[in-house]
């Protein structure tokens, strides 16, 4: 590695990410630069390029001071950065869980294996090779007229955060993403949608999930919640919103997209 070069560093210990105070927030500069030891960086993995830099991943066991920068969690990244380097950010994240998840081989139990030319995970006893996990799921903001659905989910509820915004779930097999829309709608608030429309894709490291973002009008039915998983769910004016997610998730951009669809 040239100890010259800069690079991005995604410096992750027990579920925190080292930040600095200024700049970008990740740490950025070379080795010649930089408070970074040898035997902190002996075990980086290469993650990608942001800005035409290479990322690098440094796991560590626990939380170290290494002269600057301070852990916290991921979120505080929400919104804050460019989304691109949230999103690494969360691949990060996610490279953690999966190195962390896979050690032994889920079909004969035996050791794995780092392949150093993907990122994967193989067992050389069976064969069997592990990619990271993605989860693919679907969220949606659901409009009535200039009214716009709006649901507080238990999962805010539980840590005090009102939040009020859009529905989502996880895709079953042997189903499309159109068809996991109209199911959620209608198991969570028992109705049904019409005009369903693609916005846009969120890489949403919670830990490994792929959120496809659509729209969709109200087609028949009248809001019967399940209570497994909602608090409430309600019509809204557009001059009577509750709070609503932050800036920088895919929840407020179809939020948003739905409001300029209305006015």
């Amino acid at each position: 590695m040239n100890k010259g070069k800069n690079c991005w560093w995604f410096i992750i210990a027990q579920g925190q990410i080292l930040l600095q105070p200024q700049g970008e927030l990740i740490p950025y500069g070379n080795l010649d630069d930089l408070p970074l030891t040898e035997s902190i960086v002996k075990d980086r993995v290469h993650i990608g390029e942001y800005q035409s830099s290479p990322c690098y991943l440094i796991n560590l066991k626990q939380p170290q001071d290494i002269g600057f920068g301070e852990y916290s969690e991921l979120r505080a990244l929400l919104g804050v950065v460019d989304d691109r380097l949230f999103d690494m950010a969360g691949r990060a994240f996610q490279l953690v869980l999966f190195y962390q998840t896979h050690q032994f081989c889920g079909q004969c139990g035996n050791k794995m294996h780092a392949i150093d030319w993907e990122v994967a995970m193989k067992c050389y006893h069976c064969q069997h090779r592990c990619y990271p996990r993605v989860s693919p799921c679907m969220i949606v903001s659901v409009r009535k007229g200039k009214k716009l659905l709006l649901a507080l989910h238990r999962r805010h509820q539980k840590n005090n955060l009102q939040v009020f915004t859009t529905l989502a779930g996880f895709t079953e097999a042997g189903e499309t993403l159109e068809h996991c829309v109209e199911r959620e709608v209608f198991e969570e608030v028992g109705l049904k949608v019409k005009n369903i429309e693609y916005v846009a894709s969120q890489p949403w490291p919670f830990p490994h999930s792929l959120m496809m973002g659509y729209v969709a009008e109200y087609q028949s039915g009248d809001i019967n919640i399940d209570p497994k998983e909602l608090v409430s769910a309600a019509w809204y004016d557009l001059d009577d919103l509750p709070n609503l997610p932050n800036e920088g998730t895919l929840a407020r951009r179809l939020i948003n997209c739905q409001i300029d669809k209305i006015c």
